[in-house]
Protein backbone atom coordinates (compact mmCIF):
# COMPACT_ATOMS: atom_id res chain seq x y z
CA UNK A 1 0.00 0.00 0.00
CA UNK A 2 3.12 2.45 0.73
CA UNK A 3 4.18 2.16 -2.44
CA UNK A 4 0.81 2.77 -4.41
CA UNK A 5 0.20 5.94 -2.24
CA UNK A 6 3.81 7.41 -1.55
CA UNK A 7 3.87 10.04 -3.98
CA UNK A 8 0.38 11.58 -2.78
CA UNK A 9 0.58 15.11 -1.26
CA UNK A 10 -3.14 15.84 -1.34
CA UNK A 11 -6.48 13.86 -0.76
CA UNK A 12 -9.42 15.31 -1.77
CA UNK A 13 -12.81 14.27 -0.61
CA UNK A 14 -16.66 13.60 -2.29
CA UNK A 15 -18.64 15.38 0.67
CA UNK A 16 -21.85 14.56 0.60
CA UNK A 17 -22.27 10.86 1.61
CA UNK A 18 -18.61 9.94 1.97
CA UNK A 19 -17.76 13.46 4.90
CA UNK A 20 -21.26 13.95 5.86
CA UNK A 21 -24.18 12.41 6.18
CA UNK A 22 -26.69 14.86 3.89
CA UNK A 23 -29.91 12.57 4.94
CA UNK A 24 -30.17 12.30 8.33
CA UNK A 25 -28.96 15.46 9.08
CA UNK A 26 -31.54 16.96 7.13
CA UNK A 27 -34.31 14.76 8.61
CA UNK A 28 -32.81 16.14 12.03
CA UNK A 29 -32.66 19.53 11.41
CA UNK A 30 -36.13 20.35 9.60
CA UNK A 31 -37.47 17.95 11.86
CA UNK A 32 -36.71 20.17 15.16
CA UNK A 33 -36.95 23.49 13.00
CA UNK A 34 -41.06 22.32 11.75
CA UNK A 35 -41.80 21.52 15.47
CA UNK A 36 -40.73 25.25 16.31
CA UNK A 37 -42.27 26.08 13.38
CA UNK A 38 -45.56 24.48 13.55
CA UNK A 39 -44.91 23.06 10.52
CA UNK A 40 -46.15 19.38 10.31
CA UNK A 41 -44.24 17.87 7.05
CA UNK A 42 -42.73 14.50 6.24
CA UNK A 43 -39.10 14.87 6.17
CA UNK A 44 -38.00 12.09 4.85
CA UNK A 45 -40.06 11.98 2.33
CA UNK A 46 -38.91 15.60 1.40
CA UNK A 47 -35.10 14.58 1.93
CA UNK A 48 -35.43 11.32 -0.39
CA UNK A 49 -37.31 13.41 -3.02
CA UNK A 50 -35.27 16.15 -2.75
CA UNK A 51 -31.90 14.11 -3.27
CA UNK A 52 -33.61 12.16 -6.26
CA UNK A 53 -33.29 15.57 -8.22
CA UNK A 54 -29.59 16.53 -7.84
CA UNK A 55 -28.48 14.72 -10.98
CA UNK A 56 -31.17 16.05 -12.99
CA UNK A 57 -31.06 19.53 -11.67
CA UNK A 58 -27.02 19.36 -12.70
CA UNK A 59 -27.80 17.59 -16.28
CA UNK A 60 -29.32 21.56 -17.21
CA UNK A 61 -26.23 22.84 -16.68
CA UNK A 62 -23.92 19.92 -18.09
CA UNK A 63 -26.64 19.82 -21.55
CA UNK A 64 -26.40 23.74 -21.60
CA UNK A 65 -29.96 23.99 -20.78
CA UNK A 66 -28.79 26.46 -18.62
CA UNK A 67 -25.80 28.48 -18.11
CA UNK A 68 -23.85 27.45 -15.14
CA UNK A 69 -25.77 27.39 -12.28
CA UNK A 70 -23.86 26.97 -8.50
CA UNK A 71 -25.51 24.03 -6.35
CA UNK A 72 -27.53 26.91 -3.90
CA UNK A 73 -29.47 27.56 -7.01
CA UNK A 74 -30.22 24.50 -8.34
CA UNK A 75 -31.29 23.26 -5.14
CA UNK A 76 -33.21 26.16 -4.42
CA UNK A 77 -34.74 25.43 -7.81
CA UNK A 78 -35.83 21.94 -7.09
CA UNK A 79 -37.27 22.70 -3.91
CA UNK A 80 -40.07 24.55 -5.14
CA UNK A 81 -40.96 21.79 -7.20
CA UNK A 82 -40.51 18.75 -4.38
CA UNK A 83 -41.57 20.97 -1.36
CA UNK A 84 -45.12 21.06 -3.03
CA UNK A 85 -44.99 16.83 -4.00
CA UNK A 86 -44.53 15.99 -0.68
CA UNK A 87 -47.36 18.28 0.91
CA UNK A 88 -45.11 21.28 2.13
CA UNK A 89 -47.34 24.34 1.02
CA UNK A 90 -47.42 28.17 1.98
CA UNK A 91 -43.99 28.37 3.53
CA UNK A 92 -42.83 31.95 3.01
CA UNK A 93 -39.82 33.04 1.50
CA UNK A 94 -37.72 33.47 4.37
CA UNK A 95 -39.20 30.17 5.22
CA UNK A 96 -38.02 28.59 2.07
CA UNK A 97 -34.51 29.85 2.43
CA UNK A 98 -33.98 28.14 5.63
CA UNK A 99 -34.85 24.98 4.26
CA UNK A 100 -32.71 25.31 1.31
CA UNK A 101 -29.95 26.31 3.74
CA UNK A 102 -29.84 23.22 5.25
CA UNK A 103 -26.88 21.89 2.79
CA UNK A 104 -24.89 24.20 4.98
CA UNK A 105 -25.63 22.88 7.86
CA UNK A 106 -25.23 18.92 7.14
CA UNK A 107 -23.33 16.86 9.95
CA UNK A 108 -20.22 14.87 9.28
CA UNK A 109 -20.24 11.00 9.91
CA UNK A 110 -19.02 10.27 13.40
CA UNK A 111 -15.13 9.20 11.95
CA UNK A 112 -14.83 12.28 9.62
CA UNK A 113 -13.17 15.05 11.81
CA UNK A 114 -11.19 12.60 13.83
CA UNK A 115 -10.05 11.48 10.56
CA UNK A 116 -9.36 14.11 8.67
CA UNK A 117 -7.65 15.42 11.39
CA UNK A 118 -5.29 12.90 11.48
CA UNK A 119 -4.84 12.58 7.71
CA UNK A 120 -4.49 17.08 8.02
CA UNK A 121 -0.80 16.24 9.62
CA UNK A 122 0.46 14.70 6.53
CA UNK A 123 -1.26 15.51 3.92
CA UNK A 124 -3.20 18.68 2.16
CA UNK A 125 -6.73 17.94 2.71
CA UNK A 126 -10.06 19.72 1.31
CA UNK A 127 -13.62 18.82 -0.62
CA UNK A 128 -13.38 18.03 -4.52
CA UNK A 129 -17.41 18.37 -4.38
CA UNK A 130 -20.43 19.81 -6.19
CA UNK A 131 -20.91 22.22 -3.51
CA UNK A 132 -20.48 25.61 -3.84
CA UNK A 133 -17.63 27.64 -2.00
CA UNK A 134 -19.84 29.26 0.28
CA UNK A 135 -22.30 25.85 1.02
CA UNK A 136 -18.97 24.20 1.84
CA UNK A 137 -17.31 26.92 4.21
CA UNK A 138 -20.30 27.18 6.29
CA UNK A 139 -20.56 23.47 6.50
CA UNK A 140 -16.88 22.70 7.53
CA UNK A 141 -17.80 25.44 9.95
CA UNK A 142 -20.81 23.79 11.22
CA UNK A 143 -19.75 20.28 11.41
CA UNK A 144 -16.09 20.96 12.48
CA UNK A 145 -14.28 19.49 9.37
CA UNK A 146 -10.72 20.65 9.00
CA UNK A 147 -9.77 21.58 5.49
CA UNK A 148 -7.18 22.99 4.26
CA UNK A 149 -8.65 24.48 1.15
CA UNK A 150 -12.00 24.08 -0.33
CA UNK A 151 -11.84 22.44 -4.24
CA UNK A 152 -15.11 23.55 -4.85
CA UNK A 153 -16.57 22.66 -8.13
CA UNK A 154 -17.98 26.26 -8.20
CA UNK A 155 -14.09 27.24 -9.07
CA UNK A 156 -13.88 25.44 -12.50
CA UNK A 157 -17.82 25.75 -13.65
CA UNK A 158 -18.23 22.24 -14.20
CA UNK A 159 -19.94 19.02 -11.99
CA UNK A 160 -17.85 16.30 -11.36
CA UNK A 161 -17.01 13.81 -12.71
CA UNK A 162 -16.21 16.52 -16.18
CA UNK A 163 -12.37 15.93 -16.31
CA UNK A 164 -11.70 19.62 -15.41
CA UNK A 165 -12.68 19.18 -11.56
CA UNK A 166 -10.44 16.61 -11.20
CA UNK A 167 -7.51 17.49 -13.09
CA UNK A 168 -8.66 20.89 -11.96
CA UNK A 169 -6.91 20.28 -8.39
CA UNK A 170 -3.61 19.13 -10.04
CA UNK A 171 -3.27 22.10 -11.57
CA UNK A 172 -3.99 24.45 -8.42
CA UNK A 173 -1.67 22.93 -6.61
CA UNK A 174 0.62 22.48 -9.43
CA UNK A 175 0.84 18.44 -8.93
CA UNK A 176 0.95 15.63 -11.53
CA UNK A 177 -2.55 13.64 -11.35
CA UNK A 178 -0.43 10.65 -9.46
CA UNK A 179 0.12 12.96 -6.60
CA UNK A 180 -3.67 13.85 -5.83
CA UNK A 181 -5.63 10.73 -4.49
CA UNK A 182 -9.42 11.29 -4.17
CA UNK A 183 -11.53 9.70 -1.67
CA UNK A 184 -15.34 9.09 -2.08
CA UNK A 185 -18.26 6.57 -1.01
CA UNK A 186 -19.28 6.39 -5.08
CA UNK A 187 -17.44 4.31 -7.44
CA UNK A 188 -18.34 6.00 -10.58
CA UNK A 189 -16.48 9.05 -8.76
CA UNK A 190 -13.53 7.07 -8.34
CA UNK A 191 -13.72 5.65 -11.81
CA UNK A 192 -13.71 9.25 -13.17
CA UNK A 193 -10.78 10.44 -10.86
CA UNK A 194 -8.59 7.14 -12.15
CA UNK A 195 -9.44 7.53 -15.75
CA UNK A 196 -7.06 10.37 -15.40
CA UNK A 197 -4.55 9.29 -13.27
CA UNK A 198 -5.70 9.82 -10.09
CA UNK A 199 -5.10 7.42 -6.58
CA UNK A 200 -8.55 6.53 -5.64
CA UNK A 201 -9.53 5.18 -2.24
CA UNK A 202 -13.61 3.75 -1.34
CA UNK A 203 -14.89 4.28 1.76
CA UNK A 204 -18.03 2.84 1.72
CA UNK A 205 -21.07 4.46 3.44
CA UNK A 206 -23.78 2.06 3.31
CA UNK A 207 -26.70 3.82 5.31
CA UNK A 208 -26.16 7.00 2.72
CA UNK A 209 -29.54 6.62 1.51
CA UNK A 210 -31.15 4.75 4.06
CA UNK A 211 -31.47 1.54 5.70
CA UNK A 212 -32.31 0.47 2.06
CA UNK A 213 -29.54 1.27 0.32
CA UNK A 214 -28.63 -0.89 -2.80
CA UNK A 215 -25.34 1.05 -4.50
CA UNK A 216 -22.03 1.47 -3.64
CA UNK A 217 -22.24 -0.69 -1.01
CA UNK A 218 -18.53 -2.84 -2.57
CA UNK A 219 -15.33 -1.36 -4.50
CA UNK A 220 -16.55 -2.11 -8.09
CA UNK A 221 -12.61 -1.85 -9.03
CA UNK A 222 -9.22 -2.46 -7.36
CA UNK A 223 -8.91 0.92 -5.76
CA UNK A 224 -5.51 1.89 -4.42
CA UNK A 225 -7.18 1.67 -1.25
CA UNK A 226 -10.21 0.49 0.63
CA UNK A 227 -10.96 1.30 3.94
CA UNK A 228 -14.03 1.22 6.23
CA UNK A 229 -13.95 4.97 7.04
CA UNK A 230 -12.00 8.34 7.18
CA UNK A 231 -9.69 6.93 10.58
CA UNK A 232 -9.08 3.60 8.48
CA UNK A 233 -7.70 5.56 5.66
CA UNK A 234 -6.25 7.58 7.87
CA UNK A 235 -4.11 4.65 9.77
CA UNK A 236 -3.73 3.06 5.91
CA UNK A 237 -2.33 6.37 4.81
CA UNK A 238 0.31 6.28 7.74
CA UNK A 239 -0.97 9.44 10.00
Amino acid sequence: MKSLTKDVKVVVFDTFGTVVDWRGSIIRDLSIWGRNEGIQADWTALADRWRLEYEPEKNRVRNGEIGWTNLDELHAHALEKVAAEVGIKNLSRSQMQHVNSVWHRLDGWPDAVDGLTRLKRKYVIGPLSNGNVALLVNMAKHAGLPWDNVFSCELFRHFKPHPETYLGVCRLMYLNPAQVMMCAAHNYDLAAARALGLKTAFIPRPIEYGSGQTTDLVPEQDWDIVAKDIIDLAQQMGT
